[in-house]
C-alpha cells in the first residue's frame, strides 16, 4: 500500500481485528450489490468508502424525486437518470481508487449466475421477491454468501446466508413465493433513516464476511423497531424440506 492508501483507510487499519491484512482483503474483494434504493444507497457508499476493490452495481430503475428522502446515493440533479449511473457518479467522487461496474436493467438467469459466481459476497438490497429467490438460487449453486435486508415504515430486518459454508438456512427456508408481502413503501411509507440503519448493518456484515472479523448474522434474523428503538434477534433454522437447499435437493 502506498502512503495515500494507508492514510485513506487508516482508521480501519488501526482496528486490531482488521489491520493491514484485513484491509488488503477488502481491497481485493468483489461485491455484487443488487438494488440501489433506500438500502442499497448507504450500503454502496460505505462499501466504496471502506475500499472494496470491485463493486458491481445492478438496478432496473431510474431516480425519482420521491426516492431522495432516503436514497442518499442519488441527488436532485440525477432525477430521471438510471440509478446505476447516478450511484456511479457519487461513488467515484467518494472513492476514485476503486473499480465500479454498473448493470442497468434485469439480468437473465445465466447472467446473474455469472456475476454471483465472480463475487465474494452478494448483497440483496431489493424489494422484489422474484429477484431475491433468483439470487438465493445462484448463491446456493456457487456457494456464495449473501447479506439480505428489508425495511418498511419504521421497521427493518437483516440476515446473512452462508451458502459458502453450507451452514444455516437459505432465503427459501424463511419465505415461500406465496409469502411475498403485498405492501410497498410507496403505499405504506418509510422513515428514510430506518433504511439507512438497515443498510449500514448490511454493509457491516459484508466487511465482516470479507475479513473474517466477529460473528455474522448467519442463522439469525435481526429485527429493528425504530419507534421503540428496539433490537431483537431471532434464531432461524435450516428447513430440511426446503425446496432450494433441503437434503432432498
Amino acid at each position: 500500500m502506498d502512503d495515500a492508501t494507508l492514510l485513506r483507510y487508516n482508521r480501519q487499519i488501526m482496528l486490531p481485528a482488521i489491520g493491514i491484512e484485513g484491509q488488503q482483503k477488502i481491497m481485493e474483494s468483489e461485491i455484487l450489490l443488487v438494488g440501489l434504493g433506500g438500502l442499497g444507497s448507504p450500503i454502496a457508499m460505505y462499501l466504496a468508502a471502506s475500499g472494496i476493490g470491485h463493486l458491481v452495481l445492478n438496478d432496473v430503475d431510474a431516480v425519482d424525486l420521491s426516492n431522495l428522502q432516503r436514497q442518499i446515493v442519488h441527488t436532485t440533479d440525477s432525477i430521471d437518470q438510471p440509478k446505476v449511473n447516478s450511484a456511479y457518479k457519487t461513488l467515484t467522487e467518494l472513492n476514485p481508487t476503486i473499480k465500479i461496474s454498473t448493470i442497468y436493467g434485469a439480468l437473465s438467469e445465466s447472467e446473474l449466475l455469472t456475476h454471483v459466481a465472480s463475487a465474494d459476497v452478494v448483497v440483496d438490497a431489493t424489494d422484489n421477491f422474484a429477484i431475491r429467490f433468483a439470487l438465493n438460487n445462484c448463491c446456493l449453486k456457487t456457494r456464495t454468501p449473501m447479506v439480505a435486508g428489508a425495511a418498511i415504515r419504521m421497521e427493518g430486518m437483516v440476515t446473512v446466508f452462508r451458502a459458502d459454508t453450507g451452514s444455516g438456512p437459505c432465503f427459501r427456508c424463511l419465505y415461500a413465493p406465496e409469502d411475498e408481502p403485498q405492501e410497498r413503501c410507496s403505499e405504506t411509507g418509510i422513515l428514510g433513516s430506518v433504511a439507512g440503519v438497515i443498510g449500514c448493518v448490511q454493509a457491516t456484515e459484508v466487511v465482516k464476511l470479507i475479513t473474517g472479523v466477529g460473528t455474522t448474522l448467519n442463522g439469525k434474523l435481526l429485527l429493528f423497531d425504530a419507534a421503540e428503538m428496539d433490537w431483537q434477534d431471532i434464531k432461524i433454522n435450516r428447513n430440511p424440506s426446503c425446496p432450494a437447499c433441503g437434503s432432498h435437493h
